[in-house]
């Protein structure tokens, strides 16, 4: 007869360093067994790579053709460059928490600890219920995408083949997800890189012949052909394109030295943001007019890809073929990416005391096994139910999750002007923080009026006649979702705001003296690494 207790310890890094949250088993005799618990396995090339590869996906490979078609040239780019600065404002929040408190489950975590034990409920299970699901979207977008190329073979077949391999990776060393992520990323970035320059080319004249220049500015209705509207429709693409850039945040708690790492991958997003995101959208916004009707399809056809199309454009007939195994690519990385940070999710959840103990288990490699296997459960049910009935369920489950990202966004934000007011109100000094985010808390109350703004004011077009039930409830039922939770915690449990003399921050924290602290000009042997080696090095962390 046995019993399960929280162990709540502080720990050393090393190179296989276990981290807090572990659960021990203590038997009737009083003897206490440890149990396995998460490993600091990510290293900061990981964490670099997967702050990026966290963002771009198909949602800039495909879907910005549409917010090109909605919002214009100009339109798409400002609304593209307000979310951007509305995602680092957020990425800066979360950085300066996860770098201090490295735990697993991050921003669901810290809402509990330093501002409503409901809202860490809600947006623990909004966030987990949105990468669950998620995992049956690329599921069934990786069976589209091979139907591309080979028709004669069952698309259920291809995504069967994409679940195992999500498993597999996510079943044995969390090494395996920071592999696949880095490598990954690396693809989707040299794509960029090159469909930039290849852009560029074209919109010059120096590929394909055709110089375009600015005229697709100067088309009628200008670059911003429909206004204000056309801008704020562009947000929500926006907002999905970003999402995911939050995981850095879930990362922390199994990186070797996140003391260093977290602050620097949150220093690069907004570089990144800029170098593949704005130019991206300016490129495409340049070489295709947005009066190009395919760019609509573009989400769903990747043969009308933007990227696709401004290839091209400069000549290369096989674009097509490349971008469809980039797709692949990318919603397998996505996949990954849902199955690895659902499940650190669940494990927090349940280590909150909101989810069935079970999920607090870890094996001898470092993973939480059983939430691993049921958010992959969870996601082939959803996956099941695209199969069915013409996919209603299926279209009900997105729309549950459609607002997770944005509703996220903004819990953070919450959070972290509650961190920051316990912190100080307890006497402890700012300069203790391994990171400190600037600009507080004009950037938190950014986040928090513009994304409540995009999150209301999202679904507008549903109540323009005809207004029918089913399209206001299915364009606001995330919404609805998120707010059933919080509410029905709260009368529930009845659980009280945190005050500022409550909350803890030591539990968790990493302390200094046991951090890696090598400098940069040495390798993990201690040797000094050349000068050259350290340009490229320091090249490749600005871009990547």
């Amino acid at each position: 007869m046995t019993k399960y207790e929280d162990n709540k310890e502080k720990t050393e890094i090393g190179s296989h360093t276990s981290i807090e949250n572990a659960e021990s088993i203590t038997s009737d005799d009083g003897s206490t067994v440890q149990g396995h618990s998460l490993q600091r396995g990510l290293k900061a090339r990981h964490i670099q790579m997967i702050a990026l590869g966290g963002t771009i996906g198909t949602g800039l490979f495909m879907a910005s053709g549409k917010a090109i078609v909605n919002g214009g040239p100009g339109g798409a780019l400002v609304a593209y460059s307000l979310v951007g600065v509305l995602v680092f404002c957020v990425m800066m929040s979360l950085g300066e928490m996860a770098a201090y408190i490295p735990v697993a489950g991050s921003f669901a975590h810290f809402a509990t600890r330093f501002a409503d034990p409901s809202l860490g409920f809600c947006v623990g299970w909004v966030y987990w219920a949105n990468w669950a699901v998620g995992v049956a979207v690329e599921l069934t977008g990786v069976a589209m995408m091979m139907e591309y190329w080979v028709k004669s073979v069952n698309s259920v077949v291809w995504s069967v083949i994409c679940l195992v391999i999500l498993v597999a990776i996510n079943v044995f060393s969390v090494k395996g997800y920071g592999e696949v992520e880095y490598w990954v990323s690396l693809v989707k970035i040299v794509v960029v890189i090159i469909f930039i320059i290849v852009g560029i080319c074209v919109d010059t004249g120096a590929a394909g012949g055709v110089k375009y220049g600015v005229s697709n500015f100067h088309l009628p209705g200008g670059a911003f052909p429909n206004g204000f509207l056309g801008v704020f429709n562009v947000f929500i693409t926006a907002a999905f394109s970003f999402n995911g850039v939050e995981i850095v945040g879930i990362t922390a708690g199994e990186s070797a030295n996140p003391h260093k790492t977290v602050p620097s991958a949150v220093k690069q997003v907004f570089v990144r943001i800029v170098l593949f995101y704005i130019l991206s959208i300016l490129v495409i916004g340049l070489v295709i007019p947005y009066t190009n009707t395919e760019l609509l399809n573009g989400s769903s056809d990747i043969s009308v890809s933007p990227f696709t199309l401004v290839f091209q454009k400069a000549g290369a007939e096989w674009a097509a073929d490349m971008m469809n195994a980039v797709i692949v690519i990318t919603m397998i990385s996505a996949g990954n990416s849902g199955v690895y940070s659902s499940s650190r999710t669940l494990l927090a959840l349940a280590e909150d005391g909101y989810a069935p103990r079970i999920f607090k288990r870890v094996n001898k490699w470092g993973i939480p096994l059983w939430s691993v296997l049921a958010t992959c459960a969870i996601g082939c049910l959803a996956f099941l139910t695209s199969l069915f009935g013409s996919g209603v369920v299926f279209n009900w489950l997105t729309c549950l999750t459609s607002l997770a990202g944005l509703i996220t966004w903004v819990a953070i934000s919450i959070t972290h002007v509650r961190f920051r007011q316990g912190f100080i109100a307890q006497g402890r000094a700012l300069t203790s923080l391994p990171y400190v985010a600037p600009f507080f808390p004009f950037c938190d109350m950014f986040v928090i009026i513009i994304g409540t703004i995009i999150i209301f004011g999202q679904g507008y077009t549903s109540f323009i006649a005809p207004i029918t039930a089913t399209g206001v409830i299915s364009t606001y039922i995330g919404l609805i979702l998120a707010l059933v939770l919080y509410l029905g915690h709260k009368i529930w449990k009845r659980p009280s705001f945190v005050k500022n003399v409550d909350m803890d921050f030591e539990t968790g924290t990493v302390k200094e003296t046991v951090i890696d602290a090598r400098d940069d000009g040495f390798d993990e042997h201690g040797n000094k690494i050349p000068l050259w080696k350290r340009i490229v090095n320091k090249f490749i962390n600005i871009i990547a």
